[in-house]
C-alpha cells in the first residue's frame, strides 16, 4: 500500500487541496483510496469534498472516539465517499484529540501498561484491515505540530511536502527535514519524504534558484492556480470535477495543472509498486469516478 501525509509548516501552501487532488487523481487511475483528514479547523478536507455534515453533531461516532477506545460503531461506517474517495470526515472533537489522549495514557500508566500516545490512528487503521482494503492511505494534518500530526506520520511513515517557492517555504522544508529526523529518533521508525510539491510557481530567478535547492525530488512544479482551487472550495469538490462542471470554457493552463494531479499520483504509486489499473491519460477530463 501506499501511505504518505501531506504536510508543511508553513500555512497558505495549498495542502488540503494538493491532498484531495492527489487523492482524486489515484482513484481515477482505478485505485481504492483512503483519506484521513485530521484537521480540527472548518477550512478542512471534509468540508472541501462535501462530506462534513456531522462536524458539530456532539453525539455522532467519530475517529477521536476510535483513537481513545470508545466508539460508538464500527470504523467502516465512519467512511463517506466523494468522487470515488472513501473519506473519515473531520469532528469537532479533534479539536481535543491532545486532551483525550493524554487522559488514555495516564490511564494505561496508572495500570503500568504501555501506551503509545502517537500509535493510536495506527493502531485503529490496522484494526480496520485498511492496508488490505485498500490502495492509497492519506493523511492531512494541520499545519502545526502536536498529536495530529505525529499520529498522522506514525501511521504513513512517508511525507509529501507542498513548497512556497520561497525562502520562507525553503525554511519549512529544511524545519521537516529535522522533524522527520527528531521523530524517527525518538520512535525508532523510518520516516522519508516522498516528494515535494512547489506552488504558487512563476519562473521568476528567486524561484527558480529556491526550487533548485529543494534537497528532495520535484516531479511537478505547479503554477498559480488561485481561481481554480477558490472556486474548488466554493463548490466542494476537486479541481477535476471543477474544471469539468462548473468552468465555462476550459483553460489550457488549468488543464495542464490537472494533468500535473495525474503525473504526480503515477509517480507516487511506482515509489511504491503501485501499478494503476486504468490510468487515464494525464489532465484527460472525460473519465467520471462515481461518487
Amino acid at each position: 500500500m501506499l501511505s504518505y501525509t501531506v504536510y508543511s509548516e508553513a500555512g497558505g501552501v495549498g495542502k488540503t487541496s494538493l491532498s484531495a487532488n492527489l487523492a482524486v487523481a489515484h482513484a481515477r487511475a482505478g485505485l481504492d483510496v483512503l483519506v484521513v483528514p485530521l484537521d480540527p479547523q472548518d477550512g478542512s478536507l471534509s468540508r472541501l469534498l462535501g462530506v462534513d455534515d456531522d462536524r458539530a453533531d456532539g453525539s455522532a461516532d467519530n475517529l477521536v472516539r476510535h483513537m481513545v477506545n470508545s466508539p460508538r460503531g464500527q470504523f467502516d461506517d465512519l467512511i463517506r465517499t466523494a468522487e470515488g474517495v472513501d473519506v473519515v470526515p473531520e469532528h469537532n472533537m479533534l479539536a481535543d484529540l491532545a486532551t483525550h489522549l493524554r487522559r488514555e495514557q495516564q490511564k494505561a500508566q496508572d495500570l503500568g501498561d504501555a501506551y503509545n500516545i502517537h500509535a493510536q490512528l495506527q493502531r485503529v487503521l490496522q484494526a480496520a484491515d485498511v492496508a488490505g482494503d485498500y490502495d492509497v492511505l492519506i493523511c492531512d494534518p494541520p499545519a502545526t505540530e502536536g498529536n495530529h500530526l505525529y499520529n498522522a506520520i506514525y501511521a504513513t511513515r512517508n511525507l509529501v511536502i507542498p513548497v512556497e517557492p520561497s525562502a520562507k517555504g525553503e525554511a519549512s522544508v529544511e524545519g521537516l527535514e529535522e522533524l522527520a529526523t527528531n521523530f524517527a529518533d525518538q520512535l525508532n521508525i523510518e520516516v522519508g519524504v516522498l516528494v515535494a510539491v512547489p506552488n504558487r510557481y512563476s519562473d521568476t530567478r528567486d524561484q527558480r534558484e529556491t526550487v533548485d535547492r529543494i534537497g528532495f525530488p520535484t516531479p511537478e512544479i505547479i503554477g498559480e492556480r488561485a481561481s481554480m482551487l477558490e472556486g474548488c472550495w466554493k463548490q466542494q469538490c476537486s479541481a477535476f470535477t471543477y474544471v469539468r462542471e462548473h468552468r465555462s470554457r476550459t483553460r489550457d493552463h488549468e488543464l495542464e495543472t490537472l494533468a500535473q494531479f495525474d503525473r504526480l499520483a503515477r509517480h507516487l504509486e511506482a515509489e511504491a509498486g503501485i501499478d494503476a489499473p486504468e490510468p487515464p491519460e494525464p489532465g484527460a477530463l472525460e473519465r467520471e469516478v462515481d461518487a
